[in-house]
């Protein structure tokens, strides 16, 4: 008897609880979309623009110095002596290497300015997220945009769902339509099409 109790129970609490849930709001944003009318993401891409050029001109100034001694040296190599060509070919072999550090280190600064600068804006919409998630009665909110060249975690919503532009409201930004995306740079943000609009 006392078992058939303990199950009544529990089918009882598990019913409640599924009806609880059932009546909870679901609802969505697009990250890419609300970063891109955002005007503080502008200067951060033009920042983000400016220190990858630095880069590119270092790095191209670089490899126009190898190019230079590796002309240099195809050119007099024959007629080096063994310890003048082993210099340059050591010193060319360096300079490879130090191209190599380079590219791979100036593509992690730049990654890494990229998250700093970005982590403001980040921080100013997950606290516009929570506060319209709550005056709008939405209990879960999931992020459409997985990242760039992945499958969106939202793979279907109704429109009325995407508190996307509730946000840009909440901000002080007025909504609107984005433009189909256009080539940037790897390193910024790209704008996406806007989402469904509630």
């Amino acid at each position: 008897m006392r078992n058939k109790f303990l199950i009544a129970l529990i089918a009882f609490l598990g019913l409640a609880i599924a009806n609880v849930n059932a009546q909870q709001k679901i609802g969505y944003i697009s990250l890419d979309y609300i970063l891109a009318q955002m005007p503080e993401a502008k200067q951060v891409e033009t920042e983000l623009t400016a220190t990858k050029t630095q880069y590119d001109n270092m790095y191209q100034s670089k490899v126009k110095d190898f190019q230079a001694k590796l002309a240099d040296y195809e050119k007099n190599g024959s007629t080096m002596a063994d310890v003048i060509k082993a210099d340059r070919e050591k010193e060319l072999q360096g300079l490879q290497g130090s191209i190599e550090e380079f590219r791979q280190n100036s593509s992690t600064s730049l990654q890494k300015k990229q998250a700093q600068l970005l982590q403001p804006l980040l921080k100013k919409v997950e606290e516009n997220m929570h506060a319209s998630a709550k005056e709008n009665g939405f209990a879960f909110v999931f992020n459409y945009d997985a990242g760039q060249g992945t499958t969106p975690i939202v793979l279907h919503a109704p429109d009325d769902a995407n508190i996307s532009d509730l946000i840009l409201k909440r901000m002080g930004i007025t909504p609107k339509p984005l433009a189909p995306p256009t080539a940037t740079p790897a390193t910024t943000t790209p704008a996406t099409g806007a989402p469904k609009k509630n």
